[in-house]
């Protein structure tokens, strides 16, 4: 049986335990990038793409810190902080993905963005045309937003909460957790994030490996509700975005690093890989705000 075999076979099989999963991930990343394709082919031909996030949610195997190079692979994914909310996630296939697109991605023009629209620097109502894929995360008068987009090696999709409109006044559906699937990685933004999450959230939700946590604690929740999110999803490294100068920066560090370690990254990128995911959660500080 080859290697991509063992992978398919391992997807149809990871509802027997954890010992099958973990084979599932070893058999995956040892797979080629062809063979990953293919798989990916023969699935969309079936229906909708798998949420990986989602299968393994409940049952994940212990990974090892490795070293990470400059160049992507088919394992790496490149994560960016632009500044405020917005991130630039780089695939391997070259997909460009920007979070809280506000109409400046660092200087690129990404072929996917995001939107929040609790306030104008989360949202532009003029995206670039050059854009592929614009994904508004508020309800519309069609509904809720709902996103399930396989874009190359990226699955995108989305679970919405509600945002404060004024006053006690809540808007439902106003706000979109955004999951980023790629590389074996589950990547989410909580957006304007306002109120604590449902159960029923957190079964949408699934597990998230990098979690991008709103930390200014008045316009969006304070850091204990951000701790209990983080927490419930088992994320390995949560990185701090949407803080207004140091004070407010500052007071989430000193509210959550009681409880997760704190490391400062070098610059405002990083390549991260499945089998490089801490051990412990970490609290990683990418420069700029």
């Amino acid at each position: 049986m080859t290697k991509s075999a063992v992978c398919r076979a391992d997807v149809i099989g990871w509802m027997h335990g954890v010992a099958a999963v973990a084979m599932l991930i070893l058999a995956c990343l040892a797979a080629p990038a062809a063979s990953a394709a293919g798989a990916l082919s023969a699935q969309a031909l079936d229906g909708p793409p798998v949420s990986h996030c989602l299968a393994i949610a409940d049952a994940r195997p212990p990974f090892r810190l490795a070293a990470t190079g400059n160049t992507l692979s088919p394992h790496d994914v490149s994560i960016t902080f632009v500044g405020h909310s917005t991130f630039l996630i780089e695939s391997a296939a070259g997909v460009t993905i920007a979070t809280d697109y506000n109409g400046y991605a660092g200087g690129t023009i990404p072929r996917v963005v995001t939107m929040n629209h609790a306030h104008s620097s989360h949202y532009t109502h003029l995206p670039d045309p050059a854009i592929e894929h614009v994904l508004r995360g508020w309800a519309t008068g069609e509904g809720p937003a709902r996103y399930h987009l396989q874009v190359d090696d990226v699955l995108i999709r989305n679970v919405t909460t509600d945002i404060r409109a004024g006053g006690q006044t809540m808007e439902a559906d106003g706000n979109s957790i955004f999951i980023f699937e790629v590389a074996g990685l589950c990547i989410g933004h909580l957006g304007h994030l306002h109120h604590r999450l449902t159960d029923d959230h957190y079964a949408r939700i699934g597990r998230i490996d990098v979690l991008m946590v709103p930390v200014d604690g008045s316009y969006t929740m304070g850091s204990e509700g951000m701790l209990e999110v983080a927490r419930r999803l088992r994320s390995s490294i949560i990185l701090p975005m949407h803080y207004f100068g140091q004070i407010s920066f500052n007071r989430f560090l000193a509210d959550m690093g009681r409880e997760v370690r704190v490391e400062v990254n070098a610059g405002p990128s990083f390549v991260l890989s499945l089998n490089a995911l801490p051990e412990r959660p970490k609290i990683l500080v990418l420069p700029g705000y």
